[in-house]
């Protein structure tokens, strides 16, 4: 067999295509799923709110009562009662469904009551009127809403409304006695009826 002695640059040549096919292997290889997937890190960035997949920001209710899956959830922030409920797995067969306003709209951290048929908060009184089992939020009810509770006219549910889009979301019901128009023997009345 014969064999022919390569020049300086004949083996240059060799050499650079050797080179090429090994580094065209490897990048086959990771192409191709052969080799191990690069390595991605994602950069660092600051906590955010928490948003729905939607986008806008998420409240977290506490479902309590007749529901057939009472705890803590994360909803979108203008939800309404009945939103809460249906996350809870809806009303059980013991739910007092008259007590529940479902349209109301919900504030974040707010506890939504769902009285049972026969519990004190889902009983009608004496004279046929029925007890209210969800009491209203000082934080996120509508004027109509407060105009509904005892003593409280369209006038100071207005006034209500005004106070909270001024200094936000009531932190206590004692808090009423800043309105003009509610004192002691008013908020005395509310007690149990309204909450933060």
């Amino acid at each position: 067999m014969l064999s022919f002695p390569l020049t300086v640059p004949q083996r240059r040549v060799a050499g650079a295509a050797l080179a090429c096919l090994v580094l065209a292997v490897v990048v086959l290889r990771q192409q191709g799923g052969g080799g191990s997937p690069p390595l991605r890190v994602a950069p660092l960035a600051p906590a955010a709110p928490a948003r729905s997949s939607t986008g806008g920001r998420v409240i977290v209710v506490d479902v309590v009562g007749a529901v057939a899956h009472p705890g803590l959830y994360h909803l979108p922030q203008r939800s309404r009662v009945a939103d809460a409920v249906a996350r809870a797995g809806g009303l059980t067969r013991r739910a007092e469904r008259a007590a529940v306003n479902l349209a109301a709209p919900i504030a974040d951290g707010q506890q939504i009551l769902v009285a049972a048929r026969g519990s004190p908060t889902g009983a009608t009184g004496a004279a046929g009127s029925s007890a209210t089992a969800n009491p209203v939020s000082l934080s996120s009810a509508t004027a109509e809403q407060l105009d509904t509770l005892p003593g409280v006219g369209p006038v100071t549910a207005q006034k209500i409304v005004a106070y909270r889009q001024e200094h936000g979301p009531f932190t206590s019901v004692e808090a009423l006695d800043a309105i003009p128009g509610i004192g002691p023997a008013r908020l005395a009345d509310l007690k149990g009826l309204v909450v933060p």
